[in-house]
């Protein structure tokens, strides 16, 4: 599984640097874009994504349409029936110049490769498809009592209203696809659907299905592993489908200790901690994600791993009502596209935010948009170069954009309802786009600290860029990353 660590430069050379595996990161500076059409059609990958995709959809082989599934691979304590689907999707045929025909319906993942987060690899073709080939698929009815432990690569559907059920994904690096087909479940100390081991597992909602997992009573621990969430994962996490689903927990609402993917599907968590929680990443395509929580709405952190722990949208809607923060990451936290609206007493959080297309909306009691220092792979900055972003903020010590490093304005439009609209420890740099600071449209951005003109330090043991306006001119990112960690 790749590992990512993530460092910040300036807008056109910001990037990624993969460790450890193959299937880097490309550092192309072109925007790229996987893009769908229809039944039928193609879908067409620049750079990296087709390189990735093909390592991928080779192995699935028509998402699994040449493994046989059979009952007697799966420990259970209900019965299951194997058979052919008249319906569902198969991605077919072989994979030549980044295209692949597809036949169902698949979502497009607008990603850019040139932001602080080349996404051009981050989603695969069967990611972004939101039907299950369901030829050979394992059907369930789900009973009171039941445990399933999925052991075989392949695609199992589940359906019925039951009580204290765990379906359990216990693979030898497997890739499994669970399908939701009107699937209740009410369990009182335990995931309803529990990963422990797999390459990577899909949880895929059929079309126009109400499907529903709830946690009533405080988790039990599975030996040494916290079981927290409704569904609980510990490896890669991909929810997408066409139909609806309804978290309800005492505690996480879904948590991935690697990486967590939306690409389709409609959801709503309702839960006392982190609605979608992860150790690597958060990856959100597509979907309509809402989220009620007392704690964060998303949250990517590895206690362990500073370096890692971003998150990544570039479509979808979020609506996210939180007590702590709407979103926060570790490293970088990057939007591209889609529309966010956060109510929460900090908005958005990471040690770098990056803006690049998207409606952005935040209400917040104490800071709206927050770089600080979280993770030492990236620079605390705040770079807004696209999209139309809202703040409004409570009254008292509270500040719009915050950044305990720098703020950089490039493009889009910001629109500031605030007592302090800007506040940053550095540099500010104002280069384009349009500030709307309580109804009045201005250039400038003015620090409530005063504390712009620290262009001697620099940061991490970078130098500092040439000085411009509020202490940094278009050497922005570049400044700062001049010495790298050489002042660690």
């Amino acid at each position: 599984m790749r590992k990512d660590k993530v460092k910040i430069m300036k807008k056109n050379s910001l990037r990624v640097m993969a460790l450890g595996m193959t299937m880097a990161m490309a550092m192309s500076l072109s925007a790229c874009a996987v893009s769908t059409t229809g039944a039928a059609g193609s879908t067409v990958l620049a750079g990296n994504a087709a390189a990735s995709a093909a390592v991928e959809t080779t192995a699935d082989a028509a998402n699994g349409s040449s493994i046989t599934n059979e009952a007697s691979g799966n420990t259970i304590s209900g019965a299951a029936t194997s058979g052919n689907a008249t319906s569902g999707s198969a991605t077919s045929g072989t994979l030549a110049s980044g295209t692949e025909a597809s036949s169902g319906t698949a979502t497009t993942a607008n990603v850019t490769s040139d932001g602080a987060i080349d996404a051009t690899d981050l989603f695969s073709i069967r990611d972004l498809e939101q039907e299950a080939d369901l030829t050979d698929a394992v059907y369930y009815t789900v009973e009171d009592g039941q445990v399933i432990t999925i052991t075989e690569e392949g695609v199992y559907v589940f359906s019925g209203t039951a009580s204290e059920v765990s379906i359990i994904v216990e693979t030898e690096d497997a890739k499994v696809q669970l399908v939701l087909d009107g699937l209740n479940i009410t369990n009182s100390d335990s995931p309803c659907i529990y990963v422990k081991s797999a390459d990577k597992v899909w949880v895929t909602t059929t079309e126009d299905s109400d499907n529903a997992l709830f946690v009533t009573g405080t988790f039990n621990a599975d030996g040494e592993t916290n079981t927290d969430a409704a569904i609980y994962s510990k490896d890669d996490l991909v929810l997408n489908g066409l139909g609806t689903l309804t978290i309800t927990s005492t505690d996480n609402g879904i948590t991935s200790k690697d990486d967590l993917k939306v690409t389709g599907g409609t959801y709503e968590i309702n839960c006392a901690s982190d609605g979608l929680e992860a150790n690597e990443s958060i990856r959100i395509a597509d979907g309509t994600i809402t989220i009620t929580t007392k704690k964060d709405g998303m949250h990517a952190e590895n206690d362990e791993d500073d370096t890692v722990g971003y998150i990544y949208i570039c479509g979808g809607e979020i609506n996210i009502s939180a007590s702590s923060d709407g979103i926060q990451a570790t490293t970088i936290l990057q939007i591209d596209g889609g529309t966010v609206n956060v109510s929460a007493q900090e908005g958005l959080e990471a040690t770098c935010v990056q803006i690049n297309d998207g409606t952005v909306n935040v209400s917040a009691t104490d800071d709206g948009i927050n770089a600080s220092y979280k993770s030492t792979a990236c620079t605390c900055a705040i770079e807004i170069n696209g999209g139309y972003i809202t703040i409004a903020m409570g009254q008292g010590d509270t500040d719009a954009v915050d950044s305990n490093g720098s703020i950089y304005v490039n493009g889009g439009t910001i629109d500031i309802t605030a007592q302090s609209s800007f506040d940053y420890d550095y540099y500010a740099e104002y280069n384009g786009g349009t500030i709307i600071v309580n109804g009045t449209v201005t250039n400038a951005i003015t620090n409530q600290m005063m504390g712009g003109q620290m262009g001697g330090m620099g940061q991490m043991g970078g130098q500092p860029g040439s000085m411009g306006q509020s202490g940094m001119g278009q050497q922005g990112f570049g400044g700062q990353m001049g010495g790298g960690h050489g002042g660690r």
